[in-house]
């Protein structure tokens, strides 16, 4: 297999990746018209055989161009998820949820990840391995043997499945970034999926029918994701991010960027997820101190005062966590006394096996509320047991002390600065958040994060990159 990012792509492996892009968006197409008519089922999954079919081709032939595609249009292949929601169901989704294209995706992606690194290995003698990789690995070799005394070992191999790819997205990753070069496309992958995510949530709004859920008394957007929480923790990542590497871009680059951000922070506070929105706050102000940027803590306070403001709704959602709610009451006080209720009622689950948890993906079908734990970190000790809890804590410390490494190292001035900065704000916004939600839940916004995560350890190893102005 060749790889795009350490050379001059071909011809031909540049003809197959625009193909491919441009099956993709026919799927798209032709998949919604059907989905208007009903036959979600009928007509997505042949288009989504046919397009890939094509991508293993590009996988198997162009890996970097397929890795890069994959970060590209992964945040709109939920689109056309066949399942429903699953919260507060105790449910999986059953053989459906098999059947998704993000699913089929996330196989195809494993397989192939897991050849070409076996390849690189092989030719290689080793890989590139950092102490944050050897952490993701434990998080999901955890997962694996807790699914083993899973009450349903399928169910908890699928959610083991998805948190593997995250795991094989970082691992390639930290192949591929050689260079500055390999560390820009794969960041301009990364936002032109924003680019697409915002398309689609802006285009949808002007038809007259915008994304979007209703929970309790609130209507949330939800862009090309099945879920409003998911778009909005999507966003947390990609505009604190942005915003570390902003001032190191020039020209269109940076007009550019300025523009996905304007537009990303007004739907963020459309998602009206308080976790995602807190988090974001939290990891902007980490990279307004590294910077040492009075502007942009004075941009945060103007912002903050004005989407109180501009939706009254977002003031009422944080009001809701002076509310009190009852296990199993009202879904729009979903408040912090709540989560803590709830946390306390299954604790206890673990008691059944300590040692490696009750399995993946199975407390909301052991509680009476039918939820996820709201709290990772909790999860991590009920699901996988005290190892999974020891391997979890590994991969946050890990990351922050990638982040730390990659500030350390970063020339000032120079775009491997606001890759590190980035980054800590990232790292800074996933352990707060993870502690009172099911980020580890949300794979799609975990590959960006890995991909964020590599570019840093890149910058950790020595990769110098210098400014674009």
């Amino acid at each position: 297999m060749t790889v795009l990012v350490q050379g001059r792509p071909r011809p031909a492996g540049t003809a197959l990746t625009v193909t491919a892009a441009l099956l993709a968006a026919a799927t798209a197409v032709v998949a919604g018209l059907a989905m208007d008519g009903g036959q979600r089922l009928r007509v997505v999954l042949p288009l989504a055989v046919a397009a890939g079919v094509l991508v293993a081709v590009l996988a198997v032939t162009r890996f970097g161009a397929y890795v890069l595609l994959m970060l590209a249009v992964r945040s709109c292949v939920d689109l056309f998820k066949l399942s429903g929601p699953t919260a507060g169901t105790g449910g999986d989704g059953g053989s459906v949820r098999v059947l998704d294209p993000s699913t089929l995706v996330g196989v195809l992606f494993l397989v192939t990840a897991g050849l070409w690194l076996a390849a690189q290995a092989r030719a290689r003698g080793r890989l590139n391995s950092s102490p944050l990789g050897v952490a993701l690995l434990l998080v999901g070799a955890t997962g694996a043997v807790s699914a083993l005394g899973s009450a349903r070992p399928l169910s908890s191999a699928l959610d083991v499945l998805r948190v593997l790819t995250v795991v094989a997205m970082f691992l390639v990753l930290e192949q591929l970034l050689p260079d500055d070069r390999a560390v820009r496309r794969v960041l301009l992958a990364v936002y032109a999926s924003l680019a697409l995510a915002l398309g689609y949530t802006i285009v949808a709004s002007l038809l007259g029918s915008p994304p979007s859920e209703v929970k309790g008394s609130f209507v949330r957007i939800s862009g090309p994701f099945s879920q409003s929480t998911t778009f909005g923790r999507y966003l947390m990542f990609l505009v604190v991010f942005g915003f570390g590497v902003y001032r190191f871009l020039g020209g269109r680059a940076r007009v550019a960027l300025g523009a996905l951000l304007v537009v990303s922070l007004g739907f963020l506070v459309l998602t009206n997820t308080r976790g995602a929105i807190i988090g974001t706050a939290l990891g902007l102000l980490v990279v307004a101190l590294l910077h040492r940027s009075a502007r942009l803590l004075a941009v945060l306070c103007v912002a903050a005062v004005a989407a109180i403001a501009l939706v009254p709704a977002v003031g009422e959602r944080f009001a809701q966590l002076s509310a009190v709610r009852d296990v199993g009451g009202d879904p729009t006080g979903n408040t912090l006394a709540w989560r803590m209720a709830y946390w306390s009622e299954i604790v206890s689950l673990a008691n059944q096996n300590p040692v490696t948890g009750i399995g993946p993906n199975m407390t909301q079908r052991a509680t009476e509320e039918a939820k996820k734990p709201h709290n990772d970190i909790l999860r991590a000790y009920v699901e996988t047991g005290v190892l999974g809890l020891l391997a979890y804590l590994a991969m946050l410390l890990m990351c922050l002390h990638t982040a730390a490494l990659a500030l350390r190292r970063a020339p000032p001035g120079t775009l491997a600065r606001g890759i590190a900065v980035g980054f800590a704000g990232c790292a800074v916004a996933f352990v707060a958040v993870s502690a009172a939600s099911n980020v580890i839940s949300n794979v799609v916004t975990l590959w960006y994060f890995v991909a964020f995560a590599a570019a840093a350890s890149a910058v950790a190893r020595g990769v110098v990159l210098g400014s674009d102005r």
